[in-house]
Order: structure tokens, then C-alpha cells, then sequence
């Protein structure tokens, strides 16, 4: 089966187009600054990279300039029929979807409704499964949610300890984000350590401008960082994770900041960014602290004792461990990071081989000691495939 996966951004569309089964990429390419002056869409097909430099007014124009070049001279399709389902990354799914789903209109009013809980991803992912639905009419279209691999949590792991009426008005609770890689490098580790899912108890570490970990027995979660929004747990890029919510209401007392400025300030303005004062990628906070850089090494050690807060509250809660597993751009590529995150956890089972750890890990791989308790594993992230697959088991049923 060939499927077109998209991800649907406020100014930008991303895709993979598979072949499935065999994982195969028959063409990727992004969109960027739709609805801006200049537009951008690049495609890579094989070794061929095609660039288009132009306007594009909408969302519906940008993908209907992805599909003419899917199609056109050099392209991968003879005609957009070939295309036989789209899998769409949707972010928030509320409380409604514990699986993926062909997208109808039940699907969609449940992701407008859940637009307060995630006002900056439901709706450009709404846009992009409209246009999709518009252009590619009679092709299934199914959506994976970022939330809906952490429905598996108890109440006791997903609720706050607010009024209760809160919850059950306005649905005010743990969600979860990033579940499609959680979802799909557990499965990996699984795999890796040759036993099944149902059998193996991981701590998944999704680090990236946006981070988050996830506890998880027997292929289910049962607990995880973020919460309501992405805003909750780890210190990412530039979210500040974890913080006493009274600074909300000292900072609007004593500051003449709105509340729109700090809820700005605390998702963009924060986290290695604001801690740094210079930059939200890890790879120049770590060129900053070999210049020098003390607030560089502050938000370094900052950034990993949080990781290694988190590792040590999922050990508990998980009791058993059979496998941490280190993901995204930061987990897979920064060996610094895992070595300061891991720092004085051998008594918990966590023995990390030094020099396995500094060598790249462009293919999964073990980087823990032979006697380690704990596996300590680096699996790259596939989320694309994932939904694609996700969504040949839905069509077919």
C-alpha cells in the first residue's frame, strides 16, 4: 500500500509518502511559510532534492503544490489515485481516542472540540485533514493522536489534585503528548531485548526541542511527564517544564506582564532559551559551555538533573525495569546529555559503557554495561512510519 503521511503545522506542512510493507520512503518534503510573502517547498525523492520558491496563500495551495509534485515529471505517481489512505499527526484527542481512527466528521468536531486544550496544534491539524479530505476525496484519511497512547494511564497518574469538578467539567487532567514515538521506540526496545511488548517494562526518554518520558508496563503507559498541555515535566527547548504554578500569580502581582505574556514567556521564552539567555539547541548550549559559557552549563545541568529526576520517579513507579530508552534529537545524538542525565544511577541498575555511549548512534543501539541491571538503549524515532502503519491497520480493518 502507498500512503501519504502529513503533518500539518500553523505555516508549514510536512510529509512522507511509503510504501508499506517494507517502510520504504518513496518521497519526503515540507512546506514552509504558507501564508507568507515567501514560500518554500522542498522534496527529496532518492538522491533528487527539488526546491519551488513561491507564494503559497493557504494550507489547501500548499498541498494541492505537494500532490502536482508528487505527480509531476520526476515524481513517485502516475495519478493521485494510487495513493491509498493519509495518515494524519493530530495532537490532542481529549479524553475521545485511545487509538487511531478514520477521520470522519464525528473525528473532526471532536478535534475542534478539544481546540482549548491544544490552541496552537488542533487547529492547523484540522486545516490539514480538510484540505486533505478536499483534494483527495474517496482516499480513507486516518488520525493518530499524540494523546492517545497515554489513555491507558489510571486515574490516579492522570488526575491533578484540584477540585474534582474541575476534571469533570472541564476535563482538566493528565494527557500525555509525543505518544506516537513513545509508542513506537518502546515497541523498538521491546524487539531489541527479543521479548514481546506485553512482557517488558520501558522508560522512554523523547528528548527534543520538546521533551517529554513516559513510564510504561507491558506496552502500556502508566504514567508520563507532560500533562494537560505540553507545557508540564521536563525543561525543553524553550518550555520551562515543572515550576511552581504561584509564579503565575506573583509575576502578574508584582510585574506588568498579562497573562497572554506569561503563558508566552513560559512556552517560548523559557526552558534552555531563557535559561541560557542564547539559544534553545542543545548542540550550541554544549559548543557554549566548552567556550566558557556559565549560564550555558547552568542550563545544561538544570536540563539533565530534571531527566534524572524523572528517571528515578518512573524506576519507582515501574518498580521493575528492563529498559531506558533515549530518543529524539537530543536523546539520540547527545552523548553528553545521557552520560550527565544517567550520573550517579548504578545503585538504581542504570551502568552506562562510557565509551559505547560516545560513539554515534545513526542505528539502534545498547550503551550500558554488560552488567548493567538496566538496559540503556538509543533507538532513533520513526513517527512517520508509525502512522503510516497505523493507518494500513485501520483501513484494513
Amino acid at each position: 500500500m502507498k500512503i501519504l503521511v502529513i503533518n500539518s503545522g500553523s505555516s508549514s506542512i510536512k510529509y512522507k509518502f511509503f510504501a508499506l510493507p517494507g517502510r520504504k520512503v518513496l518521497a519526503s518534503g515540507v512546506c514552509e511559510k504558507i501564508g507568507e510573502p515567501e514560500g518554500k517547498l522542498t522534496q527529496q525523492v532518492g538522491d533528487k532534492k527539488t526546491t519551488i520558491e513561491k507564494p503559497f496563500a493557504d494550507h489547501g495551495k500548499a498541498l494541492h503544490e505537494v500532490l502536482e509534485l508528487l505527480t509531476g515529471d520526476g515524481g513517485v505517481l502516475a495519478d493521485r489515485s494510487e495513493i491509498d489512505g493519509v495518515g494524519h499527526r493530530l495532537v490532542h484527542g481529549g479524553e475521545s481516542f485511545s487509538a487511531p481512527v478514520l477521520i470522519d466528521e464525528e473525528v473532526i468536531a471532536a478535534v475542534r472540540e478539544n481546540i482549548s486544550l491544544a490552541p496552537l496544534h488542533n487547529p492547523p491539524n484540522l486545516l490539514g485533514m480538510e484540505v486533505a479530505r478536499d483534494l483527495l476525496p474517496g482516499i480513507p484519511q486516518v488520525g493518530g493522536f499524540d494523546t492517545a497512547f497515554h489513555q491507558t494511564m489510571e486515574p490516579a497518574a492522570y488526575l491533578y489534585a484540584l477540585p474534582y469538578e474541575f476534571y469533570e467539567n472541564n476535563k482538566i487532567r493528565r494527557y500525555g503528548f509525543h505518544g506516537t514515538s513513545h509508542a513506537y521506540v518502546s515497541r523498538k526496545a521491546a524487539e531489541m531485548l527479543g521479548r514481546p511488548a506485553s512482557e517488558v517494562n520501558v522508560i522512554t526518554c523523547h528528548l527534543g526541542n520538546g521533551a517529554s518520558m513516559a513510564a510504561i508496563r507491558g506496552g502500556r503507559v502508566v504514567d508520563t511527564t507532560m500533562g494537560l498541555t505540553p507545557l508540564e515535566g521536563l525543561v525543553m527547548g524553550t518550555r520551562s517544564g515543572d515550576f511552581d504554578p504561584a509564579i503565575i500569580f506573583h509575576l502578574l502581582d508584582q510585574t506588568d506582564k498579562t497573562p497572554e505574556a506569561i503563558n508566552n514567556m513560559l512556552n517560548k521564552k523559557s526552558g534552555l532559551l531563557g535559561l541560557s539567555g542564547k539559544t534553545n539547541d542543545m548542540r550550541e548550549i554544549e559548543m557554549l559551555i566548552e567556550q566558557g559559557n556559565e549560564r550555558a552549563r547552568l542550563a545544561f545541568a538544570v536540563y539533565c538533573r530534571r531527566i534524572r529526576k524523572y528517571i528515578g520517579a518512573m524506576t519507582a513507579v515501574l518498580e521493575h525495569v528492563d529498559a531506558l530508552v533515549f530518543t529524539a534529537g537530543v536523546g539520540e545524538n547527545s552523548p553528553a546529555v545521557r552520560a550527565e542525565s544517567l550520573r550517579g544511577l548504578t545503585e538504581m541498575g542504570y551502568d552506562l559503557d562510557d565509551e559505547a555511549n560516545a560513539g554515534t548512534c545513526a542505528e539502534a543501539g545498547d550503551i550500558a554495561t554488560p552488567k548493567s541491571r538496566v538496559r540503556i538503549l538509543v533507538i532513533p524515532t520513526d513517527e512517520e512510519v508509525e502512522i503510516a502503519e497505523q493507518t494500513v491497520q485501520v483501513i484494513l480493518g
